[in-house]
């Protein structure tokens, strides 16, 4: 890609998501969020391969669908109570509405479908792109307006994706889709707690997208597209498979890693608003995601290639050092441990 274009569409995705996070009015929020799919749409497609323009056509599609929704739900709010205001949005056809569009826009279940296909016509990093900074701009209008969300329509949501992500992770090979339910299923527990504690929501979403920015770039040092090439992480990298594996040990929510903490806060609030059967439900739903996370570090940790040799590692050694392992490792693991310092 020329300098000049990359730069164009790299400020285009900053841009597009400042406006949003920045904006009171809806029609500005929805100017930046079309800036930002105009400018990540070339990036899907950047790749000289039909899969790659199938999953581009995919996302236009589907986040003009969305946009459409937002633009709706707007004007109709304005329409009955004279505010473009995003903090009030106080019809409730409008908010029911512009819940669906933001889900849309995420990829949370039901309208969920896009995600999985899009991300597996897409590279690593645009797959990383597309699971953590293009949910900033829809979560924030959604923070925005969770005084305003019917907490019954957003705990259904939540419950689905959390479903759909274990269950649509379970028998998948390819680690593109596997994090795109992964994605969904983190999405369910955000939208679950967002109308009654937005704050927690928020915690949950940044510690997410934290642990997920280093699991990708580690995925993308070892060149893992499927769970049978990352049976040889080990004898490349002891390193990046020991990180890859406490991130995704984190990322399933077992204690005392970090991933734990958001979902610990999100059952107690829930408990305490008198939702225990809510919050029963998603920790038996959590642990169909357990399954394919304990999977892939079985096959990161307990397996190897086939050698001739009594040695585990390769013999045809890479002759420069990996940066990139040397420098996300410590900061994988900075994020890992988080939860000892954090008060409960």
């Amino acid at each position: 890609m020329p300098p000049l274009a990359l730069f164009m569409i790299t400020l285009g995705i900053i841009l597009g998501t400042l406006m949003v996070t920045t904006a009171n009015h809806w029609l500005t929020a929805w100017l930046g969020l079309e800036l930002n799919m105009i400018s990540i749409i070339p990036v899907i497609a950047k790749q000289k391969h039909l899969r790659s323009t199938e999953s581009a056509t995919k996302y236009f599609l589907t986040q003009a669908i969305a946009s459409a929704l937002i633009l709706f739900s707007s004007t109709l709010n304005a329409w009955q109570t004279g505010s473009w205001d995003i903090t009030q949005l106080n019809n409730k056809i409008s908010s029911t509405l512009m819940i669906t569009a933001l889900a849309m826009k995420m990829g949370a279940a039901p309208v969920h479908f896009w995600l999985p296909e899009v991300l597996q016509g897409s590279t690593l990093t645009t797959t990383l792109l597309i699971t953590t900074w293009q949910k900033i701009a829809p979560i924030t209008l959604l923070y925005m307006i969770s005084n305003h969300t019917q907490s019954n329509i957003t705990l259904m949501i939540g419950l689905l994706s959390i479903l759909v992500g274990g269950w649509g992770g379970i028998n998948q090979t390819q680690l593109r889709k596997m994090m795109a339910y992964s994605s969904i299923a983190h999405l369910g527990w955000t939208i679950t707690v967002i109308s009654i504690m937005p704050n927690i929501a928020l915690l949950n979403i940044i510690i997410y997208m934290t642990m997920s920015t280093p699991l990708f770039m580690l995925l993308m040092t070892t060149s893992s597209k499927t769970l049978q090439t990352m049976t040889t992480s080990w004898s490349q990298s002891p390193t990046a498979a020991i990180t890859l594996t406490l991130l995704l040990l984190s990322m399933a929510g077992l204690p005392p890693l970090t991933g734990f903490t958001p979902k610990l806060l999100i059952l107690n609030s829930l408990v305490t608003h008198k939702l225990t059967t809510t919050a029963t439900m998603m920790a038996l739903l959590s642990l169909l995601s357990l399954v394919f996370y304990l999977r892939t570090t079985y096959l990161l940790t307990s397996t190897a290639p086939p050698t001739t040799t009594q040695s585990t590692t390769l013999w045809r050694l890479k002759p420069h050092h990996n940066l990139t392992t040397a420098t996300l490792a410590p900061i994988a693991l900075f994020n890992i441990t988080i939860l000892p310092a954090l008060p409960m």
